[in-house]
């Protein structure tokens, strides 16, 4: 039995040597092998196997390279920012300018060209004449000519600090005018996305460069703060772009959209080459801006009448507040219109200057009045201490329901309108009706509470009682020239200016030398 086995087994083993021996390599015949392949799945048959040819990797075959000079602009906007977030745009659009022809034979387009080319050679600005620039320039002529006016009053208070803090910066004096198309010099004016101020600082920018916001304070409507902040930016643009054309379309728009368009136009510098690769708003603005610069420096040629302007930064001054205050106390206390006050000092958003340790809040005054004040400083301050004591109290104690009455809001009115008509302040009525701002709409109803006075409705009454109430311990004052509601009550301890306007129907401020007036004790 095993004798069988081990036989077997030696068969077998010189049979599979065999086998192998047979298939040794050949290299001939290998390499036919090698150019066929045997698909064993389907039939057994052999399938050529043809050579593919490599294909070179598209994405390295060409070298995509980027604008070197807008890269460049790119990277140092970044540098500045620390960051790769580009702030939003900064103005309030003017999208809707039309470039159609404007038909005003008051001016030639050769006269035009002759000004065009004056205007460019004293200014670092590319005014070249072209149809576009020439329909704006005429449409403002025709069509805005009575807001150009009023815009050309504003500026003798506004261009004077302009231009003082421009020139700090050595930024271009025309600079002046883009305040114009960014805000038609309204310090509070605010765009649809948010931006704020004379020079429309969006949060982030404003931030960026100094400008405070608070409760209380909104510094991007400071119109020197702003200034300074606007100076710097467009400093900083220039320094970027070296084209005056260039940064003032990246102030409207962003650097990067600027230098997007560089890139789309294939490498163009110049702000007309590059308008039809410009957000459409920005392809508007630097002929907004250049049709306003024509119009002001050629007022008196088109016969615009000399600007007037009821106030001149020169004859104002500041005062660094020492106690929280509200501009109609100082109203009251100065006697300034509260419009006034709210022209001088705009950053002011609840109309009230908070004083804050280490923050620098000052009060911009007339000239006429800054020696008031300061003489007076102590009881000034000694004033609001006491009023803001009365307020401190709760509404019901202040006022009785009997002397509530409601004021609906007709056109033209404001608030220093409304608080002058029932002899209250403008904060109280924006505290009683929780109003943010000084923003009123025809039809809005006001509550209004009058000291010592009832409803309007039944005034006469109300005199009648007021006169008996005083009669058996009331003086008599008559008004000496120089005198003030504020000289008069201090005259009088315990007596306030309201006081003495209730007991006298006085609604205003103004006082005339020779009226009696009843005081009382």
């Amino acid at each position: 039995m095993n004798h069988r086995f081990i036989t077997l087994t030696f068969g077998f083993l010189l049979c599979s040597t065999l086998g192998f021996s047979q298939v040794q390599p050949n290299p001939n015949k290998t390499k036919k092998v090698n150019q066929a392949k045997i698909d064993s799945i389907l039939d057994g048959n052999t399938v050529p196997n043809k050579s593919i040819n490599p294909i070179g990797d598209t994405i390295s075959a060409k070298t995509l390279e980027d604008n070197k000079l807008a890269s460049e602009y790119d990277e140092k906007w970044l540098e500045e920012l620390y960051s790769n977030t580009l702030f939003d745009t900064i103005y309030e659009s003017i999208a809707d300018i039309r470039f159609e022809a404007v038909d005003l034979p008051e001016l030639p387009t050769d006269t035009l060209k002759m000004r065009l080319q004056r205007l460019s050679a004293k200014t670092p600005f590319n005014i070249e004449y072209n149809p576009g620039l020439e329909s704006v320039i005429k449409s403002y002529l025709k069509n805005r000519r009575s807001s150009m006016q009023r815009l050309m009053a504003l500026s003798e208070y506004y261009f004077p600090l302009f231009e003082k803090e421009l020139d700090n910066m050595d930024v271009p004096l025309e600079i002046k005018y883009l305040a114009i198309v960014e805000s038609a010099l309204k310090p509070r004016a605010k765009s649809r996305v948010g931006a704020t101020g004379l020079w429309q600082f969006m949060y982030p920018t404003g931030k960026m460069y100094g400008l405070n916001v608070t409760s209380y304070v909104d510094e991007r409507s400071d119109p020197i703060k702003s200034t300074v902040a606007a100076s710097k930016y467009l400093a900083k643009l220039y320094e970027i772009f070296g084209d005056w054309d260039l940064a003032l379309a990246a102030y409207n728009s962003g650097p990067g959209n600027v230098s997007k368009a560089i890139r789309r136009s294939g490498g163009y510098q110049n702000y007309w080459n590059l308008r039809p690769h410009l957000p459409r708003e920005t392809a508007g603005y630097l002929p907004a801006f250049l049709a306003t610069m024509y119009i002001f420096e050629y007022a008196e040629e088109h016969g615009f009448k000399k600007a007037v302007s009821g106030y001149r930064y020169m004859e104002t001054d500041t005062i660094h507040v020492k106690q929280t205050i509200s501009l109609d106390q100082v109203s009251e206390l100065l006697e300034l219109p509260i419009e006034e006050l709210q022209f001088l000092n705009p950053a002011y958003k609840l109309d009230i200057i908070p004083f804050v340790e280490g923050e620098n809040h000052t009060l911009r005054l007339p000239r006429h009045s800054i020696g008031k004040f300061v003489t007076n400083e102590k009881d000034i301050y000694a004033y609001v201490q006491s009023e803001f004591d009365k307020r401190e109290k709760p509404m019901p104690q202040l006022f009785e329901q009997e002397n509530k009455t409601t004021y609906k809001v007709r056109s033209g009115d404001y608030l220093g309108k409304v608080a002058r008509k029932y002899g209250v302040r403008v904060s109280d009525i924006k505290k009683w009706n929780g109003l943010r701002s000084n923003n009123l709409r025809v039809g809005q109803r006001l509550t209004i509470y009058q000291r010592g006075r009832s409803t309007s409705s039944s005034t006469k009454s109300s005199s009648s009682s007021n006169n008996t109430s005083i009669t058996s311990n009331t003086k008599t004052y008559k008004v000496q020239k120089g005198d003030s509601l504020w000289s008069i009550s201090k005259k009088f301890p315990g007596v306030s200016v309201q006081n003495i306007k209730d007991w006298n129907d006085i609604s205003g401020t103004n006082l005339k030398v020779g009226t009696t007036l009843k005081i009382s004790k």
